[in-house]
């Protein structure tokens, strides 16, 4: 199930540091040049920007549920580093007020979505009014539970989401975003959203259905590839799609 802005009353919470590490490798197979737990809010490709190293892609990520260790292709950057000043958190609602005293809820949740394409096209999902981008198109997935690996969560999702069988290919990329919003049963949240991003294929693609009703995903459809940037999509997932559709589809 996607999450946006108004959040899961059952998301995982942390304190200052979550439970996701991140292991950069100059070579697959080869020793760690870095490994550094995802604080709250971080994003990996600034992390390892600060250690002197820009991520190239994800390899493998092993782990179950909320205790994850990604392993990324890392190189050199070769540039001068400075740290940078903490990141800014955006509002996922213009009319949220901070008052005085409330201290929005920390929640790192750990999700895992896929790109997948079949002879019918891109799976796409609608995002319901129980998010706060309601219209919006997104990519099918959803949080891992405890008992999961990433696999078998995005597979699951995927399902309950589209009604859809796939065969995940690879690790396509790492994505994380940082907001405040109101969560469904009210609460204030400091939300990290971690997202795992694999490619999958649909061997037999079927007329999608949403068993999960009453969720966060309003509709579900097949794409026709030609033609799937005109869908109105969330931001993150149209610079998902930018970046690793045409290669997908080639």
């Amino acid at each position: 199930m996607a999450h946006r802005g108004r959040l899961s009353p059952d998301a995982p919470r942390v304190g200052d540091d979550g439970r996701v590490k991140i292991v950069g490798v100059a070579i697959p197979g080869g020793t760690p040049v870095f490994s550094r737990t995802l604080a709250h809010g971080a994003d990996p490709h600034r992390v390892a920007w600060e250690l002197g190293f820009r991520i190239q892609r994800p390899l493998s990520v092993v782990g179950r549920g909320d205790e994850l260790a990604l392993t990324v292709l890392v190189t050199p950057h070769q540039r001068s580093v400075a740290v940078l000043p903490p990141q800014r958190i955006r509002s996922m609602d213009p009319g949220l007020r901070l008052d005085r005293g409330v201290t929005p809820v920390r929640r790192q949740r750990i999700a895992a979505y896929a790109i997948v394409v079949s002879s019918a096209g891109l799976l796409a999902t609608e995002f319901s009014d129980r998010t706060a981008v309601p219209g919006l198109w997104g990519l099918p997935g959803g949080g891992i539970d405890p008992d999961e690996v990433p696999a078998q969560a995005v597979q699951r999702e995927v399902f309950e989401e589209t009604g859809q069988d796939i065969e995940l290919v690879c690790l396509l990329d790492l994505q994380t975003d940082h907001w405040i919003g109101r969560a469904p049963s009210g609460a204030i949240e400091d939300f990290h959203a971690v997202r795992i991003i694999y490619a999958a294929l649909c061997p037999e693609p079927s007329e999608p259905v949403v068993h999960d009703a009453g969720g966060t995903t309003a509709s579900t459809r097949w794409v026709e590839a030609a033609h799937w940037a005109d869908l109105p999509w969330a931001t993150g997932v149209r610079t998902l799609l930018e970046r690793h559709l045409p290669r997908l589809l080639g």
